[in-house]
């Protein structure tokens, strides 16, 4: 984790920007961090199927990878002093609206209780061909 100290703005302070990286969750694929926190908030990028130990896409369906992107997610969260107690929104990105019914199950298990606001929606594709991205937010 690394540390950017905001500067002042005519006498207006503005925050620290704090940038996440765990190797328990996949490295950046491209120009964005896996996670960055401001202001107590915590902004999670969209997380794929990879498993962080192979580098590769997991083996499976829509199950199988939702399960391993949340556990990318609950990498990040942890890294950054959250939990899923404390996500407040989640952005579902999914290549087939007929995979919705089995990642809301694997979704949901993490939110038994007080779950957060969410968005799910169907995009033509997805990075590497994966069946599911999810970013998520949390505040403290």
């Amino acid at each position: 984790m690394c540390y950017i100290q905001a500067n002042t703005f005519n006498g207006f302070s503005m925050s620290t920007k704090r940038i996440i990286e765990t190797k328990n969750a996949p490295a950046a694929i491209g120009p964005y961090s896996q996670a960055i926190e401001a202001n107590g908030t915590l902004y999670i990028s969209g997380q794929v199927p990879i498993n962080p130990e192979t580098g590769k896409v997991v083996e499976g369906g829509i199950t199988e990878q939702t399960q391993q992107v949340m556990k990318n997610i609950e990498a990040i969260l942890v890294a950054a002093g959250y939990s899923f107690a404390d996500v407040v929104k989640s952005t579902c990105l999914l290549s087939d609206m007929a995979n919705f019914k089995a990642m809301n199950e694997v979704y949901g298990s993490r939110y038994s209780t007080n779950p957060p606001a969410r968005a799910a929606f169907a995009v033509k594709e997805l990075p590497l061909g994966v069946l599911v991205e999810i970013e998520t937010i949390a505040v403290k």
